[in-house]
């Protein structure tokens, strides 16, 4: 498909006393930006002349001075394209050419190359932010910034507000991806050779409807109610949870969700306990909120409670993140009259105690709420698989019209609702739990070998944190700080990585490890150990 040139260039032709030159300059900046990237195809000249209201032969002089500059190429009876090659921070004008010919029009007064502050300059401002997908400049752009070329005109700094700026201070998200030669530790998920792809297809076709006849069917921002009603039924089965479909939520991820309430909880300068250490997604989700991050202390049976002076707490009472630590009953109810007494609101982080594989089921302070003050907080993401980015929320009665406001203002309507759908049969006909079931088998053996690995690598490092369920184990690491420094870099050098825990501390404790599981098999998980094993000899050879 030609991309469509949709560009403002009011500036050109204030500069350049005719249309056609107006047209080059702006079509040439668009190249040199790389909003026009290399490859891409370029409307006819008909088209190109109606679009910018000139004559077809002066359509065809524009494209005739780029191709003689080298910015485009024309092909008999397929048309004409970008370069291969992309945009030119170094080319020079070919002789003859309109850039020697415009007087004072060239090369030369491009700001990539020469002064700053002429037409191309000015272009480059206006047009540098919109060359992502669905920009009006070109269908196909990279959507990468590119960098200022020198001399050009630094851009104007936006306004923006505190939110902005505080997220503006965040490290970039990177992706978890190492070389196929590492064995990582960082990160689980769902082992597609083990998944009922089968019957999860047939439920997504299911829910097409008839010759696609249900795609066009809308859903309230609140979710799908047929899934709502399944998550329901799960709960109160699997979590003895007296849920009902409208006191639930949905939502792009549980981490959408758990953003969303806070904005909704907690006011500027406002306090929430988090654990300590806990996940760092919630901490930075009351930090971006505006509010003011209360490390809860965390020992061996999870959170420890106090009275906080703070309106709102965030935990992770079934499996604390990251130790794996259960929290007693004793302390549920502590927590939950903290809450009373308080006012406050509890949020309930239940993000992967689904795969249990000995012991009882640990019952959620939701289903021990009798005044309404925690939201629980689930997520299919472990359970189905990483790209299926599904969470809830079950709301106290009080909580459901602003959440759901709130949701109707990011989202008007639910994303993902072919698969909500779908996920909705996937339960209703019993495969999800099926599906549970095998993987808690399947999970809980690969936990123990882990385990064993763990505690047999020579030097007797980690001692991992006794657990009965979820996807990684939490090791705390025996020896010095120094020595583990040294350690996590020769693991790097022999090829396995895992994760310090020191991301999840505000502050500092001491040395440990997390290690995911849920995606390795048997002959990774011992090939990882062993490699650790020859990382401790390294460090201390090196000594």
């Amino acid at each position: 498909m030609d991309a469509i040139p949709i560009l403002s260039f009011d500036e050109y032709l204030a500069e350049y006393r005719y249309k056609y030159l107006a047209l080059y300059h702006a079509l040439r900046a668009a190249i040199l930006s790389g909003n026009l990237p290399g490859g891409t195809r370029l409307p006819s000249t008909r088209k190109l002349a109606v679009l910018y209201g000139l004559s077809r032969g002066s359509a065809a002089q524009v494209y005739d001075m780029l191709g003689a500059d080298g910015y485009v190429k024309s092909e008999t009876g397929r048309g004409t394209f970008v370069s291969r090659d992309g945009f030119f921070p170094e080319a020079k004008p070919a002789e003859g050419s309109a850039e020697q010919a415009g007087g004072g029009a060239g090369i030369a007064e491009h700001p990539s190359e020469a002064k700053p502050g002429g037409a191309a300059a000015r272009a480059g401002e206006a047009m540098a932010p919109s060359g992502g997908p669905g920009s009006p400049l070109t269908a196909g752009g990279s959507g990468e910034a590119l960098p200022l070329a020198e001399g050009a005109a630094a851009l104007p700094e936006l306004p923006l507000s505190a939110w902005a700026r505080r997220l503006a201070a965040l490290p970039p998200v990177r992706e978890e991806a190492g070389a196929s030669s590492v064995i990582s530790f960082r990160s689980g998920g769902m082992p597609m050779e083990h998944f009922p792809y089968a019957e999860w297809r047939s439920a997504l076709s299911h829910a097409g409807g008839r010759g696609g006849g249900s795609l066009g069917v809308s859903a309230p921002p609140q979710g799908d109610e047929g899934l709502r009603r399944a998550i329901a039924a799960h709960l109160r089965i699997t979590r003895g949870i007296r849920a009902e479909a409208e006191h639930i939520v949905t939502f792009s991820g549980s981490m959408q969700g758990i953003v969303l309430l806070t904005q909704l909880l907690l006011d500027s300068g406002g306090q929430a306990v988090v654990e300590d250490p806990g996940f760092h997604g919630i901490r930075r989700a009351v930090e971006m909120s505006g509010g003011v991050p209360v490390p809860g202390r965390v020992d061996g049976g999870g959170l420890v409670p106090q009275d906080w002076e703070a309106r709102l707490l965030f935990v992770t009472p079934s499996r604390q993140y990251p130790t794996g630590a259960v929290l007693p009953l004793e302390r549920r109810r502590r927590l939950l009259e903290w809450a009373s007494a308080r006012r406050a609101i509890i949020v309930e982080d239940d993000y992967d105690s689904e795969f249990r594989w000995s012991g009882r089921p640990i019952e959620p302070l939701k289903a021990l709420d009798r005044e309404e003050r925690v939201v629980y907080i689930g997520s299919f993401s472990n359970t189905m698989f990483a790209g299926l980015r599904l969470g809830y929320a079950v709301l106290p009665p009080s909580l459901v019209a602003p959440t759901v406001a709130a949701k109707a203002l990011y989202e008007p309507l639910p994303a993902g609702l072919l698969e909500q759908r779908a996920l909705a049969r996937f339960m209703s006909l019993g495969v999800y739990a099926r599906h549970i079931r095998r993987m808690t088998r399947l999970y809980g053996e690969r936990g123990r070998i882990l385990r064993e690995l763990l505690v047999g690598i020579p030097g007797g490092l980690f001692h991992p944190q006794p657990g009965d369920a979820g996807l990684h184990i939490y090791a705390r690491w025996r020896r010095s700080a120094e020595e583990f420094a040294r350690f996590q870099e020769a693991a790097k050098r022999r090829g396995v990585d895992f994760r310090d825990a020191a991301l999840y501390r505000i502050t500092p404790g001491e040395p440990a490890a997390c290690f995911a599981f849920s995606h390795l098999d048997r002959e990774e998980l011992t090939e990882g150990m062993r490699r650790l094993a020859l990382a401790w000899s390294d460090v201390q050879n090196d000594t």
